[in-house]
């Protein structure tokens, strides 16, 4: 490593990829861990959060990496590939200090942090060294004129509030507007309570409702019951309809049905609808909105359905054709169209001659050992799960048992032992 002094901007590295001297990718920089040398001292950096293959987040010491610059970091590629647990004495950079409020000690007002640079110094050790700051307001009519404006000031010269302080969320939120819902929701669970909440209150409702989805139920519990209970109700009505029911069954009875009488009629209907069933029966599985079309519907239709960016895998694998109604519970069930078939007919097939008559139905009283079974024993993603009238109410999928099968703290759990380990934190 070069002995000569080097700076670098954190929100300009984040995203990277890791390599070993071997060129190997080892994963993607998500966050900078530092530790505060008191009032008077500026932080110093001890890590960082590397997202590896498996979207696990695992901690990679500063005496590890051996080039910084604008383009990749590179690391000597011994790693302890256990997941990243924030100790109280660290603060993550971009989840923690990125949006926070500073007094500049120059009486100029208040300023934002949008990024921090670290520098590196001849011992090699690294520390956080300037503040890219957005002014806020301030009394003085020369400050005000200044608002918004941005600049680079040193550690020194900003006060830092207490950090019980309430802070905003935008930054983090912009910076990580990439990653997919569940890496989203494990960024989330790296947090304070206090942080997740406010990170949670900065997202748009659809965003927030599928980071929800990815978390355990204590997380999704305790950030709903944080919010205004208007948009708590916003945010349960974005959510997958068996998603929603699941939390609020994990609710008081009465808060549950305060959120349930905010929602709108037609998807509070469907959640109460769910939420008669047990947990463990076909109807407590299932979605109520799966892909439904009549018989006289073409093959370029359901391809049309099909292709819409909400829709999971599961669901897209098949369309499920039945007699008007067509939402849940509609009338007759038909039967069942899978993907493939609609890759070897004409575009103006008529679904009707191409289902799948020998795929029998579930109930919706099923047992999950039941639905599990069918599922494996047809190699299916998804199957019609119909009530006593024999009137399609859902369908069930692979991911939803999966889910309900595991244990309740999958998400965190890592599995296998660490490879390529390396012993306890450095610095």
């Amino acid at each position: 490593m070069s002995t000569t002094p080097t700076r670098v901007f954190v929100a300009r590295l984040l995203g990277l990829d890791v390599f070993d001297p071997l060129g190997d990718r080892l994963g993607r920089l998500r966050d900078v861990v530092v530790l505060s040398r008191g009032t008077q001292g500026t932080p110093h950096v001890v890590g960082l959060v590397v997202e590896v293959p498996g979207k696990k987040r695992v901690f990679v010491p500063m005496t590890r990496i051996t080039s910084i610059d604008q383009t990749q970091i590179i690391c000597t590629g011994l790693v302890n590939l256990r997941r990243f647990e924030q100790r109280g004495a660290e603060t993550l950079v971009v989840a923690e200090m990125f949006d926070r409020r500073v007094t500049l000690r120059d009486g100029s007002g208040d300023a934002t942090i949008e990024d921090i640079a670290m520098d590196q110094h001849r011992s090699r050790d690294w520390f956080v060294s300037k503040l890219f700051v957005r002014r806020g307001h301030s009394l003085s009519p020369l400050s005000r004129l200044r608002r918004n404006e941005t600049l680079i000031i040193d550690w020194a010269d900003a006060q830092q509030g207490p950090h019980t302080e309430p802070q905003a969320a935008t930054q983090f939120v912009a910076n990580h507007e990439d990653l997919k819902p569940a890496d989203f929701a494990e960024a989330l669970q790296e947090m304070s309570d206090k942080r997740r909440f406010e990170v949670a209150s900065e997202l748009q409702d659809e965003r927030l409702a599928d980071v929800l989805q990815e978390l355990p139920e204590d997380d999704q519990v305790e950030i709903l019951s944080a919010l205004d209970v208007q948009r708590a109700a916003d945010v349960l009505e974005e959510m997958d309809p068996d998603d929603a029911a699941d939390l609020l069954g994990e609710l008081p009875s009465a808060q549950a049905e305060e959120l349930l009488q905010l929602m709108e009629p037609e998807g509070a209907e469907d959640v109460r609808r769910l939420l008669e069933y047990d947990e463990d029966t076909a109807g407590g599985l299932m979605t109520p909105v799966p892909v439904i079309l009549p018989p006289e519907a073409t093959v370029a239709e359901a391809l049309a359905h099909v292709r819409r960016e909400e829709l999971s895998p599961a669901l897209a694998s098949s369309i499920f054709i039945a007699r008007p109604p067509l939402e849940t519970p509609t009338g007759r069930f038909l039967g069942v169209v899978h993907i493939q078939q609609l890759l070897r007919f004409p575009p103006f097939e008529a679904l009707g001659n191409l289902v799948d008559k020998n795929l029998e139905p579930l109930s919706d009283h099923a047992h999950i050992s039941e639905v599990a079974r069918a599922l494996a024993t047809y190699n299916l993603n998804s199957l019609p799960v119909v009530n006593d009238a024999g009137r399609l109410v859902g369908a069930v999928t692979v991911d939803d048992v999966l889910d309900h099968l595991l244990p309740d703290d999958w998400r965190a759990h890592d599995g296998e032992a660490p490879i390529r380990k390396l012993g306890g934190r450095i610095g």
